[in-house]
């Protein structure tokens, strides 16, 4: 039986777009204002999408990256 991947403990600052967006491969979605850095759990090998949201008011969207968990800071 296969080995479930491990779970890691990362984290993310934004000192420089309006509002951005750490995009799960489970769908969900943690927002990472202007200034500040957020921690969070994800899977090893999983792919978090980064996106730029420069207005709240609208859902226009700008793509930044897509990293691999591993790539992040240690929390």
């Amino acid at each position: 039986m296969p080995e479930p991947p491990a779970k890691l403990r990362k984290r993310y600052v934004n000192p420089v777009r309006a509002i951005v967006l750490l995009r799960f491969e489970d769908g969900h979605e943690i927002r990472v204002p202007q200034g500040t850095g957020r921690s969070f759990d994800c899977w090893a090998g999983e792919t978090v999408t980064i996106v730029a949201l420069w207005d709240p008011t609208i859902n226009e969207r700008e793509l930044l990256e897509r990293r691999k968990a591993e790539a992040f800071d240690d929390a």
